[in-house]
């Protein structure tokens, strides 16, 4: 029996004036490639007097460009999805022949296709060193990708950071330490550096409690539980995009659900834009 979940995400901001504020977009829709069933969205924003377009950017993902043409003194976007957590087994997917065995050179085609998600950054010392450490014996593709995720899950630990942006995959090494977008961003450099294609992908995480305990292992979510969450995908001849979740060692699966898949991670950032100069109270739940 397939279980409905309803997600209500809201992000508020009060500033202490008037402020004029510039376009904003926003990344919080569900994308196109979700596996998830979406059964319904609402998308709501204060203040009430805003323009908005949505449009498609150039990877495909849903965004909303809003405009506001009055100086406000709060900042609210509320959405709200309604999924059905259809069970997905992540490694039921078709792979090329040519693509089964890692390492695998991709089709002349598809690999200029894909060269935005090949673009590798300079390793420094301890990205190379992790690198060097990585097991690239000729094996199957499923063997190769779980055991490179999980070698990032064990390397770095999982922490909550509030700060903005996204450790260098160096950073992340050297301290051991990282939020998922920056495992996430450390294992797709990786994964481009062994000449895979790689995506960042931000997105919801879903994580149910179970009706009964695991008699061996791990019983998962000790309550029901949802929260921004990122992730890689790596690109399969056969199968497509297909979702790893470093910070869980874990392929993705249909907890997961995508709301921007891009290059880089700049382009995957929920909320941009900027307001007046101000003073500001910020507050979230989810």
């Amino acid at each position: 029996m397939t279980i409905r979940v309803a997600i209500n995400h809201r992000t508020t901001y009060k500033f202490d004036r008037p402020v004029s504020m510039s376009p904003h977009t926003v990344r919080l829709r569900p994308a196109p490639h979700s596996r998830t069933p979406i059964h319904s969205y609402s998308f709501k924003i204060k203040p009430e007097e805003h323009f908005i377009n949505w449009q498609q950017d150039a990877f495909g993902n849903y965004l909303a460009r809003l405009v506001f043409p009055e100086k406000c003194t709060e900042f609210e976007v509320d959405v709200e999805v309604i999924a059905d957590m259809t069970v997905i087994n992540p490694f039921d997917f078709f792979v090329e022949e040519y693509a089964e065995t890692f390492p695998f050179e991709y089709d002349k085609q598809v690999k200029k296709e894909l060269l935005p998600y090949l673009e590798k950054l300079e390793g420094d010392r301890l990205f190379n060193q992790f690198l060097a450490s990585v097991n690239i014996k000729k094996r199957p593709i499923n063997d190769f990708m779980v055991e490179l995720n999980q070698k990032v899950q064990q390397k770095i630990e999982y922490l909550v950071r509030m700060e903005p942006g996204v450790q260098t995959p160096e950073e992340t090494l050297e301290k051991a330490k990282g939020s998922c977008r920056d495992s996430a961003w450390l294992l797709v450099q990786l994964l481009r550096h062994l000449s895979l294609a790689a995506r960042f992908a931000s997105g919801y995480l879903v994580q149910l409690k179970p009706d009964e305990k695991s008699l061996d292992g791990p019983s998962g979510a000790e309550e029901d539980f949802t929260d921004l969450h990122a992730w890689c995908e790596v690109f399969l001849p056969g199968a497509g995009w297909v979702g790893l979740d470093p910070t869980s060692g874990l392929f993705a699966s249909e907890g997961h659900i995508p709301l921007a898949c891009t290059p880089h991670t700049v382009s995957a950032a929920p909320i941009v834009g900027a307001t007046d100069k101000c003073e500001v109270e910020f507050d979230f739940s989810n």
